[in-house]
């Protein structure tokens, strides 16, 4: 006998990520599952008195997307210590400091965030945070450089210069992270503004061993209180990659909730800074990278935990590293002529053909990143481009290769690079416009609507291992759901960046609402 729903969606907009095309129909909860998904009205067995029955009219209901390469511990340095976005001189500056000790004597280090540039930069030649006795690090906006007296110098080993560096980075984590009244309410303000762009999942990077915030993730999913579905990874930072670590985490998270992915590592570095390994030089110039990159390292890495069932991420910009972590990923295990664990490749800004026909043969997942384009204009793009990479810049984030060659790609965005947004993610993505949205920079290489739908979805969820339980709208997968104001099949793509998320169900529950008075 049919069991009544606990909610129904209906819309002339369903998305369920098996089908290419959105069809008329409904959606159907029961507790934490999808109960049915259909064409056409709404059965009468499926409504009860209890039933909330929600009819959309043309907004796009579809599976909750996933952004697989997320650094919180990075995104929460900008909220770090004290607020100085409205301080414009040093008196002001000491006065919120001192304000933030008398509250706070036990601080072992006074942080800040939000500093002007310019004010940094006179504080650090003036000498003024040398009077304070303990370290002193104010950062301005995206902690890219920061105030900071000796002190903080000599106990952390960096610079102004260098405190926005992972090798920086990593030297405080421990101390903000293990601020539980400081980190959990950020925590969850971060899980609410993801839920609030129809993010229900995400793969987050952990340098080491996450310096013990992985006990603060299960203490919140013990109480209930994730609203967002983690899979985490650990990237070695300040420390060799750690085999039993990776195990002891594998065994300890594995539920849907909170689990243990693997490892990430970086490989090269940004074209534009010529750090990108490619297979031929650069226009004009006889070398194909300007950073050393230690391969076999990282071959051995990859090796050492395949061979233990670890899977693995790479980021890629240059066609070059491309190719080479494809080398490294031939010589893991397989079954049937595929990985037998699942790896991925992140970034992916420049490939080749025969290496993307290579890596669908493989089996290896790509990340990209969707948003890019919205960090400079189509003119920028073109002129940086053309002038490092000539004629290869017509494979620039060839999303639609990749895509005909059968490599399954995710959605991702390197937050706090780009907080995700599925609607600027088509409009970048798909119609490959740029910040200033005069003309598209590659319109051949972007990908349809549906595929970055799918991209934000199932490959997310393939990505995360996740794909048997999420990613559609099928009878028996979780119920995570995302419900927009309109249909973005049919939305101009110049006008796509105004669609917004209604509601974003996660395990049957609501986890975001938008106000009626929007």
């Amino acid at each position: 006998m049919q069991k009544e729903a606990d909610k129904i969606f209906q819309s002339t907009c369903i998305f369920d990520s098996v089908s290419e095309e959105a069809y008329p129909g409904y959606v159907a909860i029961k507790g934490k599952q999808i109960l049915e998904v259909g064409c056409g009205d709404i059965p009468n067995e499926l409504v009860g008195e209890s039933t909330e029955v929600v009819d959309y009219g043309e907004g796009t209901i579809c599976p909750g997307f996933g952004d697989t390469h997320t650094f919180f511990t990075g995104y929460v340095v900008d909220y770090l210590g004290v607020d100085l976005s409205e301080t414009v001189n040093l008196k002001q500056i000491v006065e919120r400091l001192s304000e933030n000790l008398e509250m706070n004597p036990e601080t072992v280090v006074l942080f800040g965030n939000h500093l002007q540039p310019e004010l940094a930069e006179k504080i650090n030649k003036g000498g003024e945070l040398e009077q304070v006795k303990r370290p002193v690090i104010l950062f301005t906006a995206g902690h890219g450089y920061c105030a900071m007296n000796k002190v903080a110098e000599e106990v952390f080993g960096f610079t102004p210069d260098t405190c926005g560096s992972s090798e920086a980075i990593y030297k405080i984590m421990k101390i903000y992270l293990n601020d539980r009244d400081f980190i959990i309410p950020q925590f969850k303000a971060y899980m609410s503004m993801l839920n609030s762009h129809g993010i229900t999942s995400v793969k987050e990077m952990g340098f080491d061993n996450f310096y013990g915030f992985t006990d603060i993730l299960a203490e919140l999913e013990q109480k209930a209180e994730l609203s967002l579905r983690i899979s985490f990874m650990s990237q070695p930072v300040g420390k060799k990659m750690d085999l039993a670590y990776g195990k002891e985490m594998k065994k300890k998270y594995h539920s849907d909730f909170l689990r243990f992915s693997g490892y990430n590592q970086m490989t090269d570095g940004l074209i534009v800074s010529e750090e990108a390994d490619l297979m031929e030089p650069y226009e004009g110039k006889d070398y194909c990278c300007q950073k050393n990159i230690d391969y076999a390292l990282l071959e051995e890495d990859v090796l050492t935990a395949d061979r233990e069932g670890f899977r693995f991420t790479l980021h890629s910009e240059g066609d070059g590293s491309f190719h080479k972590i494809l080398q490294i990923y031939d010589k893991c295990e397989k079954e049937n002529g595929r990985l037998k664990n699942r790896h991925g490749i992140t970034d992916l800004e420049l490939t080749g053909a025969v290496d993307e026909e290579k890596m669908a043969q493989l089996g290896v997942f790509g990340e990209i990143y969707t948003q890019v384009y919205m960090l400079d204009s189509c003119e920028n793009w073109k002129q940086d481009y053309d002038e490092k990479l000539g004629s290869r810049r017509s494979r620039y984030m060839n999303y639609r290769s990749m895509a005909d060659h059968g490599v399954i790609l995710s959605g991702a965005t390197d937050l706090p690079m780009l907080i995700p947004d599925i609607p600027e993610a088509i409009y970048y993505g798909c119609g490959t416009y740029a910040a200033d949205g005069k003309e598209p920079v590659q319109p051949e290489n972007g990908l349809t609507i549906p595929e970055m739908l799918k991209t934000w979805t199932i490959g997310s969820q393939y990505a995360m291992e996740q794909e048997h339980i999420l990613g559609t709208l099928e009878s028996g997968k979780q119920a995570d759901i995302v419900v927009f104001d309109r249909n973005l099949l049919k939305t101009d793509i110049e006008e796509i960046r105004k669609a917004h998320v209604l509601r974003t169900i996660c395990a049957g529950q609501d986890v975001y609402k938008e106000m009626e008075n929007r």
